[in-house]
């Protein structure tokens, strides 16, 4: 091999290892802080190797940023803001700069109800959606190019409810999610055990309009929660809290057919049931589902080729009531926050099993609820 050619290789080895290092990955944590002088959101740095956290930035004058969304670029973060918070209700952005590790309040709108829980943002950055709770309504505002909030163009409120007393009074959305294509915006309603179908035209002044078919009835008292796509648009799935399960959908352009209902609990464990966060590897192999109250864990299920799941263990999440947890984009970690516990925790997925394993160290966080990852 000539010298030259050895010159030319190691500078391209040079170059590879200076992009992957210079790449680095930050961790994006909402929580119930109560007062506003106190912090809400934390934005941490994660070390790649060993799955340790470091702060880097945080930001009061909040209250109760339960949930946290980010902008498909990463520049700007949206969060459920004043949830749990009687007669307010509030949606905030931010703006975070990974050069500087800045992190800087925009504004805030009203979320159109009481009690945010859910927030997604357009591909295109332009506008968010989101789920309010309580009285169960969802809420449209378009963003400015400096990642400001508008005020909403469009409230849906919804009144039916379902057949547990005291949990199923009224509707109640927890989740608003696009279709992977985002012609579409599904709304898991726990309180009417119903999923929402609706179109979304992001060139219409007012965009989201009544799918033909306005939404899949879901078992009587399993309570919608949160739901998720697979990477190949084929399939979708649903956790439903107080029903303890994951329902798995074949999924075409708009329509959902129901193919399984699985269990995400372990057999001794009959009722009582919390399920609460679904999430997808980037590969699309597993599906990873937490469960709160007595068992404290994650659900870990291959998917197979049609879709359907198949249980292939429990990974307990080293605290309590596990509300959210992110699969960083690569696939590598999966960070779960638990919120009873007030502790982050990191583990490392291995890409063969799906099975989990705990590494670096816990992260204090009291009422921590969101989180999100981001590699810049």
């Amino acid at each position: 091999m000539s010298k030259k050619l050895k010159l030319l290789q190691l500078l391209l080895v040079i170059f590879l290892c200076s992009n992957l290092y210079g790449q680095n990955t930050f961790v994006f944590l909402g929580s119930f802080n109560w007062d506003k002088e106190k912090e809400g959101i934390f934005v941490y740095e994660l070390d790649t190797i060993k799955g340790n956290l470091s702060k880097v930035s945080s930001i009061k004058n909040i209250r109760n940023p339960s949930f946290l969304t980010l902008s498909r670029n990463g520049k700007f973060i949206f969060a459920c803001t004043e949830s749990k918070t009687e007669n307010a209700g509030s949606v905030s952005s931010f703006e975070f700069n990974p050069e500087n590790k800045s992190f800087t309040f925009i504004n805030s709108q009203k979320s159109g109800g009481e009690n945010p829980v859910y927030l997604s943002v357009h591909k295109d950055g332009k506008w968010l959606v989101n789920g309010n709770y309580t009285e169960g309504s969802v809420s449209v505002y378009p963003i400015s190019e400096d990642g400001k909030i508008q005020p909403f163009v469009q409230n849906f409120q919804f009144s039916e409810g379902s057949v547990i007393k005291g949990r199923q009074d009224r509707a109640h959305i927890h989740s608003t999610v696009f279709s992977l294509d985002y012609n579409y915006l599904f709304m898991a309603d726990l309180g009417a055990d119903k999923i929402r179908c609706y179109h979304f035209n992001k060139d219409k002044n007012k965009p989201v309009e009544a799918c033909h078919k306005p939404f899949i009835k879901t078992n009587s008292g399993s309570g919608p929660r949160h739901f998720t796509f697979h990477p190949n648009g084929r399939f979708a799935y649903l956790i439903e809290e107080m029903g303890g399960a994951v329902s798995a959908y074949q999924y075409n352009d708009g329509e959902l057919k129901t193919i399984q209902r699985i269990g995400t609990h372990s057999d001794h464990f009959k009722d009582g049931f919390e399920s609460s966060d679904i999430h997808i590897s980037p590969d699309g192999k597993f599906l990873y589902a937490s469960n709160r109250g007595a068992e404290n864990n994650l659900a870990i299920f291959s998917i197979e080729n049609n879709g359907t799941l198949k249980l292939i263990g429990y990974q307990s999440t080293k605290g309590k009531h596990p509300r959210f947890f992110s699969i960083d984009e690569t696939g590598k970690f999966v960070i779960v926050a638990n919120t009873g516990t007030g502790t982050v925790v990191v583990f490392k997925r291995n890409f063969e099993t799906g099975l989990l394993k705990k590494v670096g160290r816990k992260t204090k966080i009291k009422n921590v609820s969101a989180v999100q990852i981001k590699r810049y």
